[in-house]
């Protein structure tokens, strides 16, 4: 019985997808019949190119609109610095050992040391222009 819902579930929502999509491609080619006289057949379908991509563009919009972020549990960190300050805390022993590999690779390559420096300490403005 179950399976029975789920599948006409499935091709409820199949019938459906499969129909918006036949409108879609109809409505595509009204606006180009529409258009092609006046900027003809390359013009036209620029124009309907523009149009998918307006219409992509308000569905993305209004799907994430609609999503909701997920919400925080009581005890979550907030920012990047909370999460690691946790994760030290929680995890010394992988912390040290992430520690001591960074340093390794500093002491060989310092000059990863002196990016990582600059990425903190370069203000915005101040930054050089090629």
């Amino acid at each position: 019985m179950i399976l029975r819902r789920i599948l006409f579930f499935l091709a409820g929502a199949t019938a459906l997808s499969v129909s918006a999509g036949v409108i879609v491609v109809a409505l595509a080619y009204a606006l180009f019949a529409l258009v092609k006289p006046a900027l003809g057949p390359a013009g036209a379908s620029a124009v309907v190119a523009g149009a998918a991509a307006v219409l992509i563009g308000l569905i993305g919009l209004v799907l994430s609109l609609l999503a909701r972020p997920p919400k925080k549990k009581p005890g979550e960190p907030d920012g990047i610095v909370d999460r690691v300050v946790d994760f030290v805390s929680s995890k010394p022993f992988t912390s040290l050992a992430a520690a001591l590999a960074a340093g390794v690779l500093m002491v060989r390559n310092p000059r990863y040391l002196g990016m990582a420096l600059n990425s903190f300490f370069d203000r915005p403005d101040k930054k050089k222009k090629k």
